[in-house]
């Protein structure tokens, strides 16, 4: 048997150690070199097609995608990954909230869409509120471990929230008020609705800001509106609050002058410790009308069982939906998702060939997972967490792919929570090869961390990865396409152009899957499992 010393991980490989193969580095570098712009292009030509319907879950578009998945990966010659199938069941009911509703502030109707998108997690037909007082809640945040609390000394029962996108970290850019820029998931949208919640609130409303919540108002309109899913529960979610949304900054602000208050100023205050005041005299009504339809989805695993540990498993990640089709829109109807996140799931089966060229298994099982209702608010790999088809104490790390780079070759590549793991010194090492440095997350006030697939591997205590693109190109030519692209991509994202385009330069996608590729290699051969650094929230349960 031959040890394998991977040239992009040599000093890795001798400090830790190899598992014995009889794979050469020459095999090694054949299956990293077979993945390529030309399959990679004509898998997310088919998954972002018309034909796919925008892949929402529960739609033709789902059994499409899990159809073609599951002969790509037959065809690989994976193994199902759950028994004998490739599919675990997710039970969801999708929620849509009649259009005709208005949310009425101060005597005045305030329209859905232009002015507010509000609606319910209640599985129930019809849920409202009638006169709550509201209650401006700061961030809405409750952290004893940064000891920041804006619901302390205040009863909302029966009342409605109104809280700040993000966290106070980003308004004051101090790196020593939560994590400063980086967004906790405090920030996120669906921890404020959570929390809300536990506080006993009627309603919650978020107030929407494009750069605190990283995204215009468009993607809330696209997002939030329409089918909205979520879990099947016994208790129909009737622990939520009854009615939960977004308003307008502009709206706000109006709100804001009719309680007597300066929105700047509050949204000042908000920054600057916990914080909470009365709207004055301002309640909120509105009625949301649900038409309720409970289904099945799927997430999809598929698996190429260890040489030597195959009850050891790294598992590529990456969700397979999208927002689907909206027959009420004027025009194009179709969100075909081709960047988010066709692309990834069109990695997933690239990353899976390279490793099925091999001439031998890896030690270990590589396992691919590709799940539903990411847009939705990561239920998919949330039910995965909940319910592992491989438990965590077999699970090695996770390595997720949430729309590739589309924007060409770059100096270097971002790694979304930098800092986390042991991850990114493997994926440093591999990069070097490439001629690549690893950077920190270029906008880390999104929250990315907290926002794909890999976040539930992370609760789970899985050494989890999410990286890709960088933000320094190769040369100048690559500098002004991506100067042109990244304005496309931007203005798409949740919107029914985000659709495959002829002039995407993928190049730089496959840099990325060799580094993925690559990195999981090395994981399956080295004797150690990767950590989490002493500082990260998260470690090993």
């Amino acid at each position: 048997m031959k040890r394998y010393f991977p040239m992009t991980v040599l000093a890795s490989a001798i400090l830790a150690g190899c598992a014995s193969t009889s794979i050469t580095s020459s095999d090694v570098e054949k299956a990293y070199q077979s993945i390529n712009s030309e399959q990679l292009a004509e898998h997310i030509k088919v998954l972002a097609s018309d034909e796919f319907g925008g892949r929402a879950p529960s739609s033709k578009g789902e059994e499409l995608t899990l159809a073609y998945l599951t002969d790509q990966f037959k065809a690989l010659g994976f193994e199902p990954g759950n028994g004998d199938s490739f599919l675990q069941e997710v039970p969801l009911v999708s929620l849509e909230a009649d259009s005709d509703m208005v949310l009425t502030i101060g005597g005045k109707d305030y329209q859905y869409k232009k002015d507010m998108v509000m609606g319910s997690s209640r599985i129930s037909a019809k849920q409202s509120i009638k006169d709550s007082e509201l209650v401006f809640v700061g961030y809405g945040v409750n952290a004893p471990e940064y000891n920041w609390n804006d619901y302390e000394g205040l009863d909302v029962k029966g009342k409605t929230v109104v809280m700040l996108v993000n966290d106070p970290g980003f308004a004051t850019k101090n790196p020593d008020l939560f994590t400063g820029d980086a967004m906790t998931y405090y920030g996120r949208w669906t921890y404020k609705y959570e929390e809300a919640s536990r506080q006993g609130a009627a309603g919650a409303i978020i107030i929407h800001e494009t750069a605190p919540a990283s995204y215009p108002w468009s993607v809330v309109e696209n997002s939030w509106s329409g089918e909205q899913f979520g879990f099947q529960k016994e208790n129909n979610n009737m622990d939520r609050v009854a009615v939960e949304g977004w308003v307008t900054t502009d709206v706000a602000k109006e709100l804001f002058t009719k309680a007597g208050l300066d929105f700047d100023t509050m949204k000042a205050n908000a920054a600057k410790g916990a914080y909470h005041v009365d709207m004055g005299d301002l309640t909120a009504s509105v009625e949301v009308n649900n038409t309720i339809k409970k289904s099945i989805s799927y997430n999809f695993i598929a698996t190429l069982p260890g040489s030597e540990k195959p009850d050891e498993h790294i598992i590529y990640s990456a969700h397979w939906d999208h927002l689907g089709t909206d027959k009420t829109r004027k025009g194009d109807q179709i969100y075909n998702g081709a960047h988010d996140n066709a692309t990834g799931t069109a990695g997933l089966i690239e990353v899976a060939e390279a490793f099925a060229t091999l001439p031998e298994h890896p030690s270990r099982s590589m396992t691919f997972l590709a799940v539903t209702a990411e847009e939705q608010g990561l239920l998919g790999s949330k039910y995965y967490a909940a319910n592992p088809v491989i438990p965590a104490s077999q699970t090695v790390a996770n390595i997720n792919m949430d729309s590739l780079n589309l924007l060409g070759k770059v100096k270097d590549i971002s790694v979304v929570g930098i800092g986390k793991s042991e991850m990114d010194s493997l994926l440093e090492t591999a990069a070097k090869a490439q001629g690549r440095t690893v950077s920190g997350d270029p906008k880390p006030s999104s929250g990315g961390y907290y926002r794909s697939d890999h976040f539930a591997f992370a609760n789970m205590g899985v050494p989890a990865m999410y990286a890709g693109g960088g933000s320094e190109a190769l040369d100048e030519e690559t500098a002004n396409y991506r100067k042109r692209m990244s304005l496309v991509l931007r203005g798409c994202y949740h919107q029914p152009c985000d659709r495959y385009r002829d002039e995407w330069d993928l190049s730089g996608a496959v840099q990325d899957l060799q580094l993925f590729y690559q990195v999981g290699f090395d994981i399956s051969e080295r004797k150690e499992w990767p950590t989490w650094n002493a500082a990260s929230e998260f470690q090993r349960k």
